[in-house]
């Protein structure tokens, strides 16, 4: 075959993804989702890595959403549409044959040729079987095969993409929503605790030990903190939409599984690959290298395009003037023909469309290389967002102790008519942030978390269902 043959291109030798060392283990703090997370290089993944969140409503919402989420049909579709296209070139390499049956009946006239009064009528049967070939001798049509071989294994991983990327949608909003939800339960104690607060206020006043300034800034605190809540309502009724729509249901058919904080485990064992590893686990870089690999047989297409063009044709039949003697003896015609075209002058378009190829793989090759780089980046992004989420997190937990504690001294102190009344209302407002932010750091660390899952491959080599669908699809 003519045409370069295609070679993987070669794997990052590079042995972590971090200037310094990787920290073995991210910080750790005696609050809910503040255990610390190991690093375990080339650990493997697991392919329901989802699970290691151990929550029952996530994995039962997963489930759902492979079963009925339409973007996985379509890309299901999509492998099946490749690999026929594959089985339909592979016919290319063998010999076509055509059976034609032709009747028909025919009145002449001899004035044609001089006899005015010859007439007749006759019918003629034509039976033929026609064989054509055309022998791949510089392997163009093979090179076409490998190439749409390799699209079809482009598809195959955009699958594995999609799969990955609707898992990870489904754990980050699942996240989304147990976040917003504590976030909803904190605001609503704090409104709770600010109503408390309103009322002594205001018994304090009757009593003279406030002034109506004070009442008033109250009220306002209890306001502003009760306009926090209806956005909080409306990204909760949004995000779930967003499951209802990912698990392949309308907004009218909201799914049943709901999501809190308490409910979920945050995975401790984090797997980290080493780069070369990465290459053979990320799905879009897979599909960036069958891309490469489909342009590499264009070339061989381009080049065999420009060379000698053989056939080979055949045909056997019989021409009778009637059905019961359609295959009587002296009937029988037949053909055999060979032939070879080559291009002489096309004004270059043959030799332009083979540096076009030429040129695809040089594109192809540089996105491969980009993929490669933005796909260490995720790796590496998530690795630095898990170590600071941990290091927030013990910073969220102590200020949130510090401000619970702060605040209750003050409200005695309050009570007693120790300090005045804006020194309460700032312990209040510091508290009242503090207790959100410890609620969003700890939402934050279980969505890097997934993050890092989706970033590394997501353990679809322990997968099979893929192939199981295209193969039942394909018996179809």
């Amino acid at each position: 075959m003519v045409g370069p043959d295609f070679h993987r291109p070669a794997a990052p030798t590079d042995s972590g993804y971090t200037p310094e060392p990787l920290a073995t283990q991210t910080a750790a703090v005696n609050t809910r989702g503040g255990d610390a997370q190991h690093f375990v290089p080339a650990q493997d993944i697991p392919g329901e890595w989802w699970t290691l969140f151990r929550s029952e409503p996530l994995n039962r919402l997963i489930e759902q959403s492979l079963h009925a989420n339409p973007d996985l049909e379509a890309a299901q579709a999509a492998l099946r549409q490749a690999q026929e296209n594959v089985r339909a070139q592979q016919g290319a390499l063998f010999p076509t044959a055509n059976l034609n049956f032709q009747a028909e009946k025919e009145r002449i006239s001899g004035a044609s040729f001089g006899e005015p009064s010859l007439h007749a009528t006759f019918g003629l049967v034509t039976p033929t079987l026609n064989i054509s070939y055309a022998p791949d001798v510089f392997g163009g049509t093979r090179r076409e095969i490998e190439s749409l071989a390799a699209q079809a294994e482009y598809q195959r991983f955009q699958l594995e993409a999609t799969y990955l990327t609707l898992t990870s949608n489904v754990v980050v909003a699942a996240v989304q929503e147990a976040s917003l939800r504590g976030q909803i339960e904190a605001t609503r104690d704090i409104i709770r605790d600010q109503t408390q607060s309103l009322n002594l206020v205001r018994q304090r006043f009757a009593l003279g030990g406030a002034s109506q300034a004070d009442v008033l800034t109250q009220q306002a605190q209890l306001a502003q903190t009760q306009a926090t809540l209806p956005p909080l309502q409306k990204q909760l009724a949004q995000t779930r939409d967003q499951l209802t729509a990912l698990a392949g249901q309308l907004p009218a058919h909201e799914v049943a599984e709901t999501f809190a904080l308490d409910s979920m485990h945050l995975p401790q064992d984090m797997p980290v690959s080493l780069p070369s590893q990465l290459v053979e686990q990320r799905p879009d870089i897979r599909a960036a290298e069958a891309e490469l690999h489909a342009a590499s047989a264009e070339i061989g297409v381009a080049t065999a395009a420009q060379l000698p063009q053989f056939t080979i044709s055949a045909a056997l039949g019989a021409t009778s003037t009637g059905f019961t003697n359609m295959f009587a003896p002296g009937t029988g015609v037949w053909t055999i023909a060979g032939g070879v075209a080559q291009t002489l002058f096309d004004a270059g378009t043959l030799l332009h469309k083979k540096r076009a190829a030429v040129a695809a793989f040089d594109q192809t090759a540089a996105q491969y290389r980009s993929t490669v780089i933005k796909a260490c980046q995720n790796v590496a992004d998530a690795l630095r967002a898990m170590q600071s989420d941990a290091d927030a997190m013990v910073a969220a937990a102590a200020s949130e102790r510090a401000a619970a504690a702060s605040l209750d001294l003050v409200q005695r102190q309050y009570q007693l008519g120790a300090i005045d009344y804006l020194t309460l209302l700032n312990a209040q407002r510091t508290w009242q942030q503090a207790r959100i932010s410890l609620v969003q750091a700890e939402a934050t660390r279980y969505a890097d978390t997934a993050a890092l899952f989706q970033a590394l491959g997501g353990g679809w080599w322990h997968r099979s269902d893929v192939a199981q669908v295209a193969d039942n699809q394909q018996s179809r």
